[in-house]
């Protein structure tokens, strides 16, 4: 029954993903407005393809290639320039970088065009600071490439959980002891945009655990985890804050993650 439930709860998260990643291929033509760039116009991605081979390859095959289609053109633009905008000045002098074209990596506005629900969970009271200009999307994110997450290779979690541990290293390295919800991936724990709970979490008490580690109910009242009883140790705040399972990303002394 408890498998069941959790394949179901996985199945509505990957629906989840997969309605995130069509997002942009899913917009109606109004919806996004192409950068500007005063005197340019539109010239298509295969002029973009002599200096910019590797991109323009692998582009098709990026979650951000769907929105590569003739019912999201203006005047012709579509795929490099929908987010770059129109690049024929840039092609007349020869390219060079940020000459007479966007780079949206310097402004997430761009993306919040698009990425509506990030936007908002960018204003919750703990977020990564990309709103504020100390980091950026594609710190965590890679607009061309056949992946949305940073590096290309291992299982779609592990890749998550290498974007995360570019800057959390400390909590990624390897346990002699891992916590067994590092292997689902950082976001089991962590909503990565922003969250209402302090260090992201999804929820900020106990209940967080409890959505894996299943309780039984005795015949005495006591509630057991693991064969322990845990009544008392619950109302005590979260599993992390009572003194006990303080290293809750792994641990290379104690396999209950006690320190």
């Amino acid at each position: 029954m408890r498998l069941a439930w959790s394949l179901g709860l996985f199945g509505l998260a990957l629906a989840g993903l997969l309605a995130a990643g069509n997002s942009c291929s899913t917009l109606p033509a109004a919806a996004y407005v192409p950068p500007e760039i005063p005197g340019a116009h539109f010239v298509g991605n295969q002029a973009c393809y002599d200096c910019h081979t590797n991109y323009v390859r692998t582009f098709p095959a990026s979650a951000h290639g769907r929105i590569h289609r003739p019912d999201l053109a203006w005047d012709g633009a579509t795929g490099c320039e929908s987010c770059h905008g129109p690049g024929s000045k840039h092609v007349e002098v020869g390219g060079g970088r940020g000459k007479f074209i966007i780079n949206p990596r310097n402004d997430p506005a761009r993306c919040f065009q698009c990425h509506l629900e990030a936007q908002a969970e960018f204003q919750l009271p703990q977020h990564h600071p990309v709103v504020e200009g100390r980091m950026q999307c594609t710190d965590c994110h890679d607009p061309h490439g056949g992946d949305i997450f940073k590096t290309a290779s291992g299982p779609a979690m592990a890749r998550l959980n290498d974007s995360c541990a570019k800057c959390h290293r400390e909590q990624t390295h390897p346990f002699v002891f891992e916590h067994e919800a590092l292997r689902e991936g950082c976001i089991t724990c962590h909503q990565p945009h922003g969250s209402i709970n302090r260090k992201l979490l999804v929820q900020s008490d106990a209940n967080l655990c409890l959505r894996c580690h299943a309780q039984v109910q005795a015949t005495s009242g006591e509630v057991y985890i693991g064969k322990i009883p845990h009544a008392a140790l619950l109302q005590q705040g979260s599993c992390w804050s009572a003194g006990c399972h303080t290293a809750i990303h792994g641990s290379n002394l104690d396999p209950r993650m006690r320190y």
